[in-house]
């Protein structure tokens, strides 16, 4: 099955109004960076649509002298760059009073800072997670408000905007102290499942065997869904007080630790061109969209950075390394600016942009004692295009010498997919009146029958 679709020529009414795209950076792999490190990824990220990063801590002790060095290349960046803390509960302590001074000073260290990011003139903080941190109080709300929030004042004050993973008709519990909220799980359509899928009745026979096309394009209905914004969009009106709204979009996810270390292993379903699609959603309800966060910039463990492969991976190599993502920043400086602007920009120049798992989800690995990661089944041996055309040309998507497919496209933005085999590589070009403008290989990449261990991770290739 191909798939072919253009962004909405259209979006809501375009504004100038301050919004903003944010990547999560987790500074916990950031372990041997240097002050030049920070600055390659601020002028990367910068040059690829991205405002900033939120800093997402933990509890290691080297973590502040990393931030310090964040600030401080975004400083000398000189491109505006903003930085703002995502305090990660699930790593730092949260039961006592004197676990909220750690994340106050990190507040009043940066509060004045030039690239600190003021959101209302507020000093913009966000957690991941913290949904049972009581610091010591006898409620969550009482521990974040009178310990954290209250606590900050003048320049200090923050704009609260947490990930909290709770139902969103319990906001209002928190009416004192949340600015806002942060919908971590709405970047991917986290409800399909595999059991999800075999639900589906009528539709699906053995799984195993591989989703049926029908299955496949119900679940691609909810590839990018704006539901779970709507639920947080209508509890946070409901607040009143205008509060901010931001939203997760990430391209992919897939994590595979074992018992002995994180145990987690499993995929999120990430087809049907997540990525764009999930942005192009949001573009759509951008009115009511304050932030868009990325997720990830270098998260390697969980399948989702866009940024380089560099720092300190969290013992993640064996499906990250040798599997880059840069293209996928190829994609975000144009959907940024859809975003903040609310007018998809002309493509100034032909791009293609192709991703593939390294083997067929149904494949069984030689030597993983980790085993096949949760979901496996939803997800299709394809590869995935996306083509931005300065005009109306001709796409040929190809797998093997005796597999391809051709798609005349038209200028902007266009979705395609070709389904691969065992043995088939990633080949892609782009013609226009019998000239070739693009030829991208993909080079170390094949669709193993075989493979040694599991990955669900995807190789990215992208023309210049």
């Amino acid at each position: 099955m191909t798939t072919t679709s253009q962004a909405p020529t259209g979006t809501s009414s375009p504004s100038v109004s301050s919004k903003y795209v944010i990547a999560h950076f987790m500074v916990g792999n950031s372990y041997p960076y240097t002050v030049d490190n920070w600055l390659a990824d601020i002028f990367l990220a910068h040059s690829s649509g991205i405002d900033g990063f939120a800093l997402n801590v933990g509890v290691d002790a080297w973590q502040p002298s990393q931030v310090a060095n964040a600030y401080q290349a975004a400083l000398q960046s000189g491109t505006g760059f903003k930085l703002f803390m995502s305090f990660d509960m699930s790593s730092l302590p949260c039961t006592t009073a004197s676990d909220a001074a750690t994340l106050r000073t990190y507040i009043t260290t940066y509060a004045t800072h030039p690239n600190q990011l003021l959101y209302n003139g507020r000093v913009m903080a966000s957690t991941f997670s913290g949904e049972t941190c009581t610091f010591g109080q006898g409620s969550v709300a009482s521990g974040w408000s009178t310990q954290f929030v209250q606590q900050l004042t003048g320049s200090s004050a923050v704009h609260f905007v947490p990930s909290f993973f709770v139902d969103p008709s319990q906001f209002n519990t928190y009416s004192g102290v949340i600015d806002g909220m942060f919908n971590w799980n709405s970047g991917w359509p986290i409800q399909v499942t595999t059991s999800f899928a075999s639900s589906i009745p009528g539709l699906l026979g053995d799984i195993a065997s591989g989703l049926s096309s029908a299955v496949s394009s119900l679940l691609s209905n909810l590839i990018g869904s704006t539901t779970p914004d709507e639920t947080y969009i209508s509890s946070l009106t409901a607040m009143g007080g205008g509060r901010t709204y931001m939203a997760a979009v990430s391209p992919w996810f897939f994590t595979h630790y074992g018992p002995s270390t994180y145990n987690k292993n499993w995929i999120y379903l990430s087809d049907d061109h997540l990525y764009t699609t999930r942005w192009e959603s949001l573009i759509k309800i951008r009115d009511q969209v304050d932030f868009v966060q990325v997720i990830s910039w270098n998260d390697f463990g969980e399948s989702h950075y866009i940024g380089p492969i560099e720092g300190d991976q969290p013992m993640s190599q064996a499906w990250v390394d040798g599997n880059d993502h840069t293209g996928w920043l190829n994609l975000t400086s144009y959907y940024a600016s859809a975003f903040k602007t609310g007018t998809y920009p002309t493509p100034t120049k032909d791009q293609l942009v192709m991703w593939s798992r390294p083997h067929p989800a149904s494949a069984s690995a030689s030597n993983d004692p980790v085993g096949k990661p949760t979901n496996y089944q939803i997800t299709s041996d394809k590869v995935w295009a996306v083509v931005l055309a300065t005009s109306p040309a001709t796409v040929v998507l190809s797998t093997s010498s005796s597999q391809s497919q051709t798609f005349n496209v038209p200028a902007g933005v266009s979705k395609l997919a070709v389904s691969i085999q065992p043995g088939g590589t990633m080949h892609g070009t782009l013609t226009r009146g019998g000239q070739t403008v693009i030829d991208l290989q993909a080079t170390n990449f094949t669709f193993e029958a075989n493979p040694t261990t599991y990955n669900f991770n995807v190789h990215v290739v992208a023309s210049p």
